[in-house]
């Protein structure tokens, strides 16, 4: 009798937690959903959170491109990307170049090796090395 009652207590507990959860996604904000849900591939891809990034730390990490944009440095092109992982953020450097094919906004990016450089709040990498993901879908 005890284990029966510990089953249905079991169940219900269960089903609290489904319910909690679907009670929660619809009082989430979309911005607060695929923050979560890109959390979640950062886990499940063993690499670093972009929060948790040090100055000077070598850091393996992915994420979603958010903007890519071609800025001069020192009279010489350079593409930077915005790196976003749900904890924060990232700027990518790559120096002397115009475009990289696939990199794209909306993309997903794997930083298979790069030093971050922090300086007044923002967090830089030059030249990382890089690897282009499928975007994951929705579920």
């Amino acid at each position: 009798m005890t284990e029966q009652h510990r089953t249905y207590k079991d169940d219900v507990k269960g089903r609290g937690n489904l319910f909690q959860r679907a009670l929660r996604r619809l009082a989430s904000s979309n911005a607060e959903l695929e923050s979560e849900e890109l959390q979640r591939h950062v886990s499940e891809a063993g690499a670093v959170p972009i929060s948790d990034c040090t100055d000077r730390q070598v850091v393996d990490l992915t994420g979603t491109i958010s903007t890519v944009t071609i800025a001069p440095r020192g009279g010489h092109p350079s593409l930077e990307v915005e790196l976003r992982d749900g904890s924060g953020a990232v700027t990518l450097v790559w120096l002397g170049r115009r475009s990289i094919p696939g990199v794209d906004p909306g993309r997903s990016i794997k930083i298979l090796s790069g030093r971050v450089s922090c300086h007044e709040g923002s967090k830089i990498i030059y030249n990382p090395r890089y690897e282009l993901l499928q975007t994951p879908t929705p579920r």
